[in-house]
């Protein structure tokens, strides 16, 4: 099964959190753990590892907290899959770890290589700013108040 870590999943949505902001806006810990729902005991751990992967730069003190390292616009949802999953790939038969008895001639290796590069051609081709764009386009859309134009 294909499944991204829990882990995973928190880094996303810091990183997403940090989109959502004016660039150069730094957003405190807090906020980002409020407004995402990530467990405070993760929160941590996550933010070192987006911060060694280039990710964001942290600013400790009264004034500091996060901001993303370089434009949401340079970075998709592959670069942070694959710095915290590893590289992707549904076979083992078409990464290369394995010797396969079937090689080149076999026809599931063939759709294990087209769907590896259909998901590798999706993660990158949603960047951070995408997602903040719609993420702030839903909650705009959630607290617009409903007018009744029947009467």
């Amino acid at each position: 099964m294909i499944r991204i870590n829990r882990q995973t999943d928190y880094a996303i949505r810091v990183v997403l959190a940090l989109a959502k902001h004016t660039e150069r806006q730094r957003i405190s810990t807090t906020e980002v753990q409020r407004e995402m729902l990530i467990p405070a005991a993760f929160l941590p751990r996550i933010v070192a590892e987006l911060g060694r992967g280039g990710f964001i730069l942290t600013f400790p003190g009264r004034d500091g907290g996060l901001e993303l390292a370089r434009p949401a616009e340079q970075i998709n949802l592959r670069q942070v899959v694959e710095y915290f999953e590893g590289p992707i790939s549904v076979s083992d038969c078409i990464s290369g770890r394995t010797q396969c008895p079937f090689d080149t001639k076999c026809p599931v290796r063939c759709r294990w290589g087209k769907l590896q590069a259909t998901i590798i051609r999706e993660l990158e081709g949603f960047t951070f700013d995408e997602l903040a764009q719609d993420a702030l386009l839903e909650e705009s859309a959630v607290s617009l108040p409903i007018f009744d134009l029947s009467e």
